[in-house]
């Protein structure tokens, strides 16, 4: 055991995915305060797979050992024992480094639900507001007020001008569900409808936007992952988080594995686990989870939560292919960075099911003379597990996503199908005649048993897991509170999407941000009794005169106003 008695600071972060890195950055704008993150992978921002959007559907097939833990899934009874992948990058940013780079909020109807679960924190008001606070948006929208313009992720609407081939699937989809096409999916107002215009996490020149280079740049810290102009925070890469320490139920540090070392690292204040779907299987190695299981683990057990691990979400993924016309390009030839053809959300189509809630995202992948829809059924009931096999860290959990477990979720998918794919086919036909559906055929579609057969072999995995460490009361299954505070010990926070209590309409790392916004916003409030205040009021840009501005929140809350990462505006801790 290798100890370093420098190594304590107020608090430790492990992971630089969404959550982590927002959390990081705002901890350390407090230039008195200090922060240890500790990231299993390295800094790959200057790399060109990680930097150059086009590679970004190539990366996330490939799971290259670079940049992608290494790991599969246990067989899913449900389709025909296959196995998937079970990874995330390890890298600097975490999936944000390495994902499709989709930028989808959660819908009003998903935070509603949120909000009647754990209370006005997660109200799709307030949810919205921190949205455009993160955001800095280059693109087009009906409704400017529901992005924000000034935040620190750059967040780009591409195409500007769409091809031939997304209008025309566009058209297709519009004509065959009867939803309108839309122009920004984000607004609050327009969540449903087909669109030529996905937003993406890219900057303006079309380069990948993560966490990484959005929270942990340059301005923020050096090359050697220590902060830069005073900043207390040190990341550490090859560092891989292997157990949270405790006394008397109190998270007190870190072991970790850097190198080959085994390490100590303690924190005054807090530890906070961002590891995405690492996070489980951490709170079991540090006694955290179901007793028995840990018993048989040989884990010494700190708070019996059977919660743990259960829960897991993922959307279903599956896909129809169609010819196209040779002559109708994919992408624009001056934007390949614009990556997807069209797309839609939509509403379930079965039969009395709710046709204003987004269930159903459909995205369109060009190729050479070939059109591919993604289909993602966004409301599954399915639910999975994950587990460790014993207490050896390095040993890989048994995850199983359960994909298909409810027949529901197979009735769903078939209607997708069945209505939406169908008609879609039908109406691109009437489009250009040259638009054919090959995979599935219509013999397919129209006959149950092979449809079915269909969906089971072409079922495809999605990086969108969710829900195993459930923000919830304890007995509603919960495994943190409404702040992100883990039952039943102090001083331990979890922070990203393995919180999410209701199954999110889209994307994952839009949600992610969101987690760690709102979590670190309760980190930096005042200690209720300390009364302090003070405002103060820095420029923001390099050279910009200092400025003030009154405070109009309410009068029992403070704001602690400080600089966003080289951005112009204020950010405010007042809620």
């Amino acid at each position: 055991m290798s100890n370093r008695k420098n190594l304590v600071y107020d608090y430790i972060v492990v992971g630089t995915g969404p959550a982590g890195a927002i959390i990081a950055k705002r901890l350390s704008d407090d230039k008195n305060t200090s922060v240890l993150v500790l990231e299993a992978g390295e800094n790959n921002d200057k790399d060109t797979p990680i930097k150059d959007s086009t590679f970004a559907p190539e990366l996330e097939e490939q799971f290259s050992p670079q940049y992608f833990w290494q790991g599969e899934g246990v067989p899913q009874s449900n389709l025909d024992d296959r196995t998937f992948e079970w990874t995330t990058g390890r890298l600097s940013g975490g999936g944000s480094s390495i994902n499709g780079e989709q930028y989808v909020r959660p819908t009003t109807d998903v935070l509603r639900e949120w909000q009647s679960l754990l209370g006005a924190l997660w109200s799709p008001k307030r949810a919205i507001e921190r949205f455009k606070r993160i955001e800095k948006y280059n693109g087009e929208s009906n409704n400017p007020q529901a992005h924000g313009f000034r935040g620190p992720v750059d967040i780009r609407q591409a195409p500007k001008n769409p091809t031939a081939m997304a209008k025309k699937l566009v058209t297709a989809i519009s004509r065959a569900t009867g939803f309108r096409e839309i122009l920004d999916y984000n607004d609050p107002q327009t969540p449903l409808g087909p669109f030529t215009r996905w937003q993406l996490f890219q900057k303006p020149n079309g380069h990948r936007e993560s966490s990484s280079t959005a929270f942990l740049s340059s301005d923020i810290i050096a090359a050697n992952g220590r902060g830069v102009n005073s900043r207390k925070l040190r990341v550490m890469y090859k560092s891989t988080a292997i157990r949270v320490l405790f006394a008397d139920k109190r998270a007190r540090g870190v072991e970790f594995l850097k190198e080959g070392a085994c390490i100590q690292a303690f924190a005054r204040k807090k530890v906070i686990i961002s590891a995405g779907i690492n996070s489980s299987q951490l709170l079991m190695l540090s006694g955290i989870g179901p007793a028995k299981h840990l018993q048989a683990a040989g884990i010494p057990v700190v708070f019996n939560n059977p919660n743990v691990g259960k829960g897991l979400r993922n959307h279903t993924l599956t896909f129809a292919t169609f010819t196209t016309n040779p002559g109708d390009k994919p992408l624009p030839d001056n934007d390949p960075s614009a990556l997807y053809t069209g797309g839609a959300f939509l509403p379930d189509p079965a039969p009395g099911a709710d046709k204003h809630r987004r269930a159903v995202q459909l995205v369109g992948i060009g190729g050479r003379q070939s059109l591919t829809i993604a289909i993602i059924y966004l409301r599954p009931k399915s639910r999975g597990t994950i587990r460790i096999q014993n207490n050896d860290p390095l040993k890989i959990v048994l995850a199983d996503e359960g994909f298909l477990d409810h027949p529901a979720d197979l009735e769903a998918v078939k209607n997708i199908y069945k209505i939406y794919i169908k008609n879609i086919a039908a109406e691109l036909r009437r489009i250009d005649p040259t638009y054919r559906l090959t995979t599935p055929t219509d013999d397919i579609i129209d006959n149950d048993r092979k449809l079915e057969e269909f969906i089971k072999q072409n079922f495809d995995h999605n990086h969108h897991q969710q829900g195993a460490l459930r923000m919830a009361p304890l007995a509603e299954g919960g495994v943190v509170n409404s702040k992100g505070h883990v039952h039943g010990v102090k001083n331990l926070v979890v922070a990203d999407d393995s919180l999410i209590p209701f199954t999110v309409d889209g994307n994952t790392t839009a949600p992610a941000y969101l987690i760690g916004y709102t979590i670190v916003q309760q980190l930096l409030k005042k200690p209720a009794g300390k009364k302090n205040l003070v405002l103060k009021s820095k420029p923001v840009a390099k050279g910009e005169p200092g400025r003030k501005k009154k405070y109009a929140g309410p009068r029992k809350h403070y704001a602690l106003r400080t600089p966003l990462q080289g951005q112009s505006g204020w950010e405010t801790t007042a809620e």
